[in-house]
């Protein structure tokens, strides 16, 4: 600010995180790249944990401290291209399937290809995505106890079907379950780039945080993601 003359005063940390609540940001950014019929082609979900406070597992061995940590919960939502569509944080207890409906409702098209893990094959997480967009692929792998069932959702079922008849591997190849990877590799980007820890101390300040950081994220995919070639 002193170099470009500008006659204004630059907060510090402690200032902007006490701001951050007051945000109140919904979803991370990103420019959004429109397809002819307005509709993201796959969405990938998936969760993480991310330490909340207390050292890290190399200083509690050296210093033979007791563990003290905390931790909060992230749940993505990403499309083919690798940019966040839709991030919750929540505490440590938050179930995976509790807060699929509230990424669903973050994404403002339509969803062509909705794949997760076994952890979200539950009746909410059906409904949530059915009524975002009917007509939507849901692969979701069933339980292995799972039985056909007029009271379950018809997607389930139909999951359920083609197992029975190309087999668990033949239905993942079959309905492209392989695409549950982009949620995969953005979790281990965030955690890579930005770290497994929280800054904020506050869950209302964490959430912002969380979003700004899928956010920053997502601004440098826009910039290019690396091509990986076998080679041999």
């Amino acid at each position: 600010f002193t170099i470009h003359g500008l006659n204004i005063s630059c907060p510090d940390y402690s200032c902007l995180s006490r701001r951050l609540k007051e945000l109140e940001l919904k979803s991370p950014r990103y420019k959004k790249n429109s397809r002819p019929d307005d509709s993201i082609h796959a969405i990938a979900v998936d969760s993480t944990g991310l330490k909340r406070f207390g050292r890290g597992e190399w200083h509690q061995e050296k210093y033979q401290l007791s563990n003290k940590a905390s931790w909060r919960k992230l749940h993505i939502a990403v499309n083919e291209e690798h940019y966040f569509e839709a991030c919750v944080l929540s505490d440590r207890f938050g179930s995976d399937e509790a807060h699929a409906p509230e990424l669903v409702s973050q994404i403002e098209q339509k969803i062509d290809h909705f794949s997760a893990d076994g952890a979200y094959d539950k009746t909410p997480v059906y409904e949530a995505v059915a009524t975002h967009s009917p007509g939507a692929l849901i692969v979701i792998p069933p339980r292995k106890d799972a039985v056909l069932s007029e009271e379950m959702p018809k997607d389930r079922n139909q999951n359920l079907a083609a197992i029975k008849q190309h087999g668990r591997m033949g239905w993942q190849r079959e309905y492209h379950y392989g695409q549950r990877n982009y949620s995969e590799l953005a979790v281990q980007r965030y955690q890579r780039i930005l770290g497994n820890s929280m800054h904020a101390r506050e869950l209302s300040r964490q959430k912002q945080e969380a979003i700004i950081g899928c956010g920053v994220i997502n601004k440098m995919t826009s910039l290019g993601m690396p091509q990986s070639y076998r080679t041999a």
